[in-house]
């Protein structure tokens, strides 16, 4: 692979886990203290990188975060999501330097006569856009217009980002085991990101066919997306990921 489009060199683990900023709050002032907090947490117990998503909080609650978090110089990679839009987190991954782009669909969300658009989208944001695309296929709340099978919408998503990322239906619902596997197959030694329901408990299977997990929910107090943000759930999970790691060295 192109060592300008591996996307799991900028990391310094491997099986890395990256820990989800959900913005959540009820007022401007709120999310930004509830935003610095969850950093603090996620730095103090050892994740792999920061994702900002605007899955609560608006778009100018993300940039303020991202502007945030470039200014800290963190040791470890941070990446954005900016929901909906994709053009808008390209432009937000070039201004504040992010690592890369989570987008969550990159291919079969739209209707077939509209793929040679979309194509035509990666191939001028691939052109200007030096970092990497993590994307989803396939993926939880996004439609499936795809005329393709699943085998060959993954071909056509390693031309299009550098990474995928895989889901079950649901925010925090467990990824199945089959689903994994059939990503896999699909995509060979291509990395593969679980997106959603990772836990200590099933890690162990998933890591056994996945690069890495994208953590949210499982890191709140009530293991819901709408919960606070547990130092001990982001510690069980860090720690969960270091055995795995261990075994494997």
């Amino acid at each position: 692979m192109d060592d300008k489009r591996d996307f799991l060199s900028i990391f310094r683990k491997k099986k890395p886990i990256l820990a989800m900023l959900h913005l959540k709050g009820d007022t401007d002032a709120d999310i930004e203290e509830r935003m610095k907090k969850e950093i603090d947490l996620y730095v103090e117990n050892g994740v792999d990188c920061i994702i900002i998503e605007n899955y609560f909080g608006q778009y100018h609650n993300m940039e303020k975060a991202l502007q945030y978090v470039k200014n800290l110089n963190l040791s470890i990679p941070y990446g954005v999501n900016c929901l909906n839009v994709d053009a808008m987190g390209f432009y937000l991954a070039e201004k504040y330097q992010a690592s890369f782009v989570q987008l969550d669909s990159v291919v079969g969300h739209v209707k077939p006569r509209d793929e040679d658009t979309l194509d035509a989208f990666f191939k001028l944001c691939r052109s200007k856009y030096t970092g990497k695309i993590l994307g989803g296929v396939r993926f939880k709340y996004q439609p499936v217009l795809s005329a393709n099978t699943l085998e060959e919408d993954l071909k056509i998503a390693m031309q299009r980002c550098d990474a995928i990322c895989v889901t079950q239906d649901a925010t925090g619902q467990e990824t199945s085991l089959e689903k994994i596997q059939q990503f896999r197959k699909g995509i060979g030694n291509f990395p593969l990101i679980v997106g959603a329901g990772i836990t200590p408990e099933n890690m162990e299977k998933q890591f056994a066919y996945a690069d890495g997990a994208i953590v949210g929910s499982y890191f709140k107090d009530t293991y819901k997306d709408d919960g606070e943000v547990s130092g001990e759930h982001v510690k069980a999970i860090v720690e969960a990921a270091e055995r795995i790691r261990r075994r494997e060295a």
